[in-house]
């Protein structure tokens, strides 16, 4: 594994070996609102990633940038490990 001192690169890299897989989600909208869903991990761009959520009867695509996860306003678990800047 390459040394690599970008936390940004580091947590794409995280989300590029989990495309497909299944995540849950916790995104803090603000003023106390906070969204829990789960759903799948359909792509990774170079800026921001995209969230396949399975609603029962509409698909919803939810879209988020990695310093997200860096400032931890969004939230993602894998297997019940969770992505971030604690990796």
């Amino acid at each position: 594994m390459s040394v690599n001192c970008n936390p940004l690169d580091q947590i794409k890299l995280n989300l590029d070996a989990c495309i497909g897989k299944k995540i849950k989600l916790k995104a803090n909208k603000g003023r106390k609102k906070v969204i829990e869903a789960e759903g799948i991990l359909e792509n990774t761009y170079p800026n921001i990633f995209v969230i396949k959520l399975d609603k029962s009867n509409a698909v919803r695509r939810l879209s988020y940038t990695y310093s997200d996860i860096l400032t931890e306003t969004v939230e993602l678990t894998v297997d019940d490990n969770r992505i971030g800047a604690s990796m």
